[in-house]
């Protein structure tokens, strides 16, 4: 069977992407997926992504980690799906779609996709850590010198031994400025530091809101592969509006033989 794929990144998270508006590919096939996604084996990716139909929305995502398990939402993956069904001609510059967390909404200014993610009401602090879940889990610990930090195996640390198999995301950030930030990840299902993670990035920010008590409802997070934005309100009680921004580019298109 050849498959038709198209390969996007945003700030360095990079997936597969497959049009499955005609049921083509198999959602059952893990280690297919996985394979894909291996970079010496495969395409070479963080994960796969499929876009289908649906009644109701404009497209459903899809989204597999590169272990070829199902994942959780993923925030990159919602904007790098954007730019996809804009380059099929499926919708113009505004969309509304459906992903496993719920329906996202998101638009196109140029270059860069605005996300709007799920509402957020539950920061869990524990000893000078973080926990929250902004479409998938995510641990939150604020260190120093994070450029040397040894990210992949602190963070498989903490995903296997505070939060089990299931596990969580895990993210290390350092201040860099007034409302910036620079973030690394440890990503579950990748099982290794990505260049970027688009939930690690909202749920850093929210955090870093919430520790800070402070008035800014922007920040700018720095990632080892490009610049987000995270835009929000706070209402008192939860984290309402909350935008992820920046760029998705389609890097090449091609088929592979399975």
């Amino acid at each position: 069977m050849d498959i038709n794929f198209y390969k996007y990144q945003g700030t360095g998270n990079d997936f597969i992407m497959i049009d499955n508006r005609q049921s083509h590919f198999s959602k059952n096939d893990t280690k297919l997926i996985a394979r894909l996604c291996d970079r010496r084996f495969g395409i070479g990716a963080d994960g796969l992504i499929l876009l289908e139909s649906d009644p109701e929305y404009d497209f459903r995502m899809v989204y597999f980690n590169s272990d070829g398990g199902e994942g959780s939402m993923c925030g990159n993956g919602g904007r790098c799906i954007v730019a996809f069904a804009k380059d099929l001609e499926i919708i113009r510059d505004k969309t509304r779609f459906i992903a496993v967390d719920g329906p996202h909404e998101a638009s196109i200014e140029g270059d860069l996709i605005s996300l709007k993610m799920q509402d957020v009401s539950n920061i869990n602090v524990n000893s000078g850590s973080f926990f929250l879940d902004t479409g998938s889990p995510h641990h939150v610990k604020e260190i120093t010198e994070l450029e040397t930090y040894p990210v992949k195996e602190e963070g498989a640390r903490i995903r296997y031994d505070l939060y089990g198999e299931k596990g969580s995301n895990v993210n290390f950030v350092q201040p860099e400025g007034e409302n910036q930030f620079f973030v690394r990840t440890y990503e579950r299902g990748v099982e290794d530091e990505t260049y970027s993670c688009g939930t690690g990035v909202t749920a850093v920010a929210l955090a870093m809101h919430g520790q800070r008590n402070d008035h800014p409802e922007e920040y700018v997070i720095r990632t080892l592969g490009g610049e987000l934005k995270v835009r929000f309100k706070w209402t008192g009680d939860h984290y309402s509006e909350i935008y992820l921004v920046g760029p998705a580019d389609q890097v090449f298109k091609g088929k592979v033989v399975c």
